[in-house]
């Protein structure tokens, strides 16, 4: 903001301000899981897990709704009616999978009539292994050693247990045989142990067929239909939910599927190469499993392996299947997926192991394969329905914590190792002053409201101003740094310079400032900080602390040459003690500007997550270092700075108004 004149202040001093230390803004109550929101997700959970013959098809057809809704569109687009369109993309999608089955079960049935075959090679490579190992020295040996002697040993006490027969007995009879009659089954009864076991899949698959295609052709009435249920009043929003919902679904699912297509092409090529049996049925299982979170690629390679080690009387296959999947996974890990994958699912890596563990135990196999686009779901309503919060909170990957939150927790543990590690991250991306005007500051003003409201203890005070002190000496490199860069100048055109930060400008070159602390610790946090910003912009600034304030220490720690002093306030209503300061230091200074700087909180930061808001600076206060002496009172570190630089001179210093009244009221003629 601007500087603040007199005719500023007699305009504000009209107007309603608000009381020093009053919080100001509605405090955002903290949503938090109660036992209501427990009850009701207990009793979605138990829905959905007794109830899952019927919801387990709608989920299934929901998500192929996702996944086949842009094809449907597109050829919307290109001119089919909505009816052709959908029913060309259901057929051609359900014939795909019906083929896909077809030939999975074929390739099964031939590989079962094979497995005789590999009985020899499984017993020599066996035996191979316990003749590598039969020495008394090896670990095959040592095992079989101890599970002979324990068999011998059970066997003798067996033999020490039976009793000798008695002379004379009769010899005891032979247990009955139980003698079971087999009828020879009807037709009937054989069509019925047939077709009865396949009424229930085939019904399934019959009503997710059904239910994708009305789906499809209502697509338009659904999402009418849902935005009436969630609500209507903020159409922006629903719409909002129901755009990132299908664009996160449908990417996932149609992104993962031309990974997996990717990574199972290689795979069924090189194990028929390899010479592995039945390669066609590997490489389809692996585009299936591929699907199963973190614990597909393991499921995909161990039957290849396990059969190559059947198959082959040597190890050389084993081997090369083994290179084949280290291989492909290697590269489809870390050059495919990061390049096809656009954006995140927005699930952190945590909840999808949490959310495959949960639906696999609810739903069995379909629900492991089906857990990460289900658990999208659920993130991106959280992300905008306030209900459903809860679930973007645990499963999202977004910090639910603001930057300045996150540090001024790490400033309450101590923790100065994390919180300088987290400030270097953050200084890839933004300035050193960004960082401690969006960051710094606003943790010390929330310390500062903690303090204010009786739940910040002098110790946990002292420990959040020492760690913050360590990190803003860690910090002291960036400096240079800044400076460095900032000293290359604007990047000449057609060379080969390195990148310049934005608006790096050394607007402090031949500046010189002091900046103390205003009246506790933070305050002296916040000085050092501003000090550091100073000198990134190339001026030359000291920092003080708050109890070298005092006017004989001042007079020694002052150093002759300084242009500006700048008091530090993180406190947004400072008491008048403390802005007295200024007129000391004009007195033992005259030739000084002085200023104050009375940290606020940034419009931008909306702090939710705190249930008390950090209160904003009063004008008042302002108004009040002006009248006592100030050169400049401000909020804002921009402001700070081109105060601090300025090339104004200082203000004369006022007389006091009350030594003025004393003298008025002794020149007063006494009354009779």
């Amino acid at each position: 903001m601007p500087d603040i004149d007199a005719a500023t202040r007699d305009k504000r001093r009209s107007m309603p301000q608000a009381e020093p230390g009053m919080i100001t803004g509605s405090p955002m109550q903290a949503r938090r899981i109660n036992l209501p929101t427990l009850a009701t997700i207990a009793a979605v959970v138990a829905i959905i897990y007794f109830a899952q013959n019927v919801v387990l098809p709608l989920a299934i057809a929901m998500l192929i709704t996702f996944a086949l809704s842009p094809l449907a569109t597109r050829l919307r687009r290109i001119g089919l009616p909505n009816l052709p369109a959908v029913l060309i993309v259901v057929t051609a999608a359900f014939v795909a999978i019906g083929m896909f089955i077809l030939i999975v079960i074929w390739q099964l049935s031939t590989l079962t009539s094979n497995l005789p075959r590999f009985q020899a090679n499984i017993v020599t490579k066996v035996e191979s292994l316990v003749e590598a190992g039969s020495g008394s020295d090896g670990v095959i040996g040592r095992v079989s050693n101890m599970v002979e002697s324990i068999n011998n040993q059970i066997a003798a006490r067996v033999e020490d247990e039976e009793e000798p027969p008695v002379a004379g007995a009769a010899p005891e009879r032979p247990d009955p045989v139980l003698v079971e009659v087999v009828q020879d089954q009807s037709t009937l009864q054989m069509m019925q142990d047939i077709v009865l076991p396949l009424i229930g899949p085939i019904a399934t698959t019959g009503l997710v067929v059904v239910v994708v295609v009305f789906m499809l052709l209502e697509r338009a009435e659904l999402r009418d239909r849902f935005i009436k249920l969630v609500g209507s009043n903020d159409l922006h929003r629903t719409t909002q939910v129901l755009q990132d919902a299908g664009r996160r679904v449908t990417q996932y699912l149609l992104v993962q599927l031309l990974v997996n297509i990717i990574y199972a092409v290689p795979i069924g090529v090189g194990l028929w190469f390899i010479g592995v049996p039945n390669a066609l049925l590997w490489g389809l299982l692996t585009l299936v499993l591929r699907f199963i979170p973190y614990i597909g690629s393991v499921l995909s390679a161990a039957f290849p392996i396990l059969l190559a080690f059947a198959s082959s009387p040597d190890w050389s296959m084993v081997l090369w299947t083994i290179i084949l999947f280290g291989v492909v996974e290697t590269i489809t890990s870390n050059a495919i997926e990061p390049w096809l994958y656009g954006s995140r699912t927005g699930v952190s890596p945590l909840a999808i192991i949490i959310s495959a563990i949960f639906w696999t135990w609810l739903w069995g196999p379909l629900g492991l394969v089906m857990s990460t686009p289900l658990t999208v779901c659920l993130v991106v309503l959280g992300r905008h329905i306030p209900q459903f919060e809860v679930f973007d909170t645990l499963f999202g990957d977004e910090p639910v914590l603001e930057p300045h939150a996150r540090l001024y927790q790490r400033l309450l543990a101590g923790d100065a190792i994390e919180a300088t590690s987290r400030a270097e991250e953050a200084l890839e991306t933004m300035t050193l002053g960004e960082y401690y005007r969006d960051i710094g500051i606003p943790a010390l003003l929330i310390a500062q409201n903690d303090q204010r409201r009786g739940v910040l203890t002098v110790e946990q005070q002292e420990r959040v101003a020492t760690t913050a002190q360590e990190i803003v000496i860690d910090l002291a490199e960036v400096v240079e740094e800044e400076r460095e860069i900032a000293s290359i100048g604007p990047k000449p055109e057609g060379e080969d310079a390195p990148e310049l930060v934005e608006n790096a400008v050394q607007d402090g070159d031949g500046h010189s400032v002091l900046c103390v602390g205003g009246k506790n610790s933070l305050d002296d946090v916040s000085a050092a900080m501003l000090a550091q910003i100073m000198r990134a912009e190339g001026a030359t600034a000291e920092e003080l602390a708050h109890t070298d304030l005092g006017l004989n220490r001042f007079r020694e720690v002052a150093i002759t040459g300084v242009d500006c002093v700048v008091l530090s306030f993180v406190d947004p209503s400072p008491m008048r003690a403390s802005l007295l300061h200024i007129r000391r230091i004009k007195r033992a200074a005259p030739h000084l500007r002085v200023g104050v700087v009375i940290w606020n909180m940034p419009s931008k930061d909306e702090d939710g997550d705190m249930t008390v808001k950090p209160a904003q600076v009063a004008d008042s206060k302002l108004d009040e270092a002006l009248e006592i002496g100030a050169d400049f009172a401000v909020r804002t570190l921009d402001e700070a700075l081109r105060q601090s630089f300025s090339k104004e001179g200082p203000k004369p210093v006022e007389p006091v108004r009350l030594r003025q009244r004393r003298v008025e009221l002794r020149a007063r003629p006494a009354k009779a």
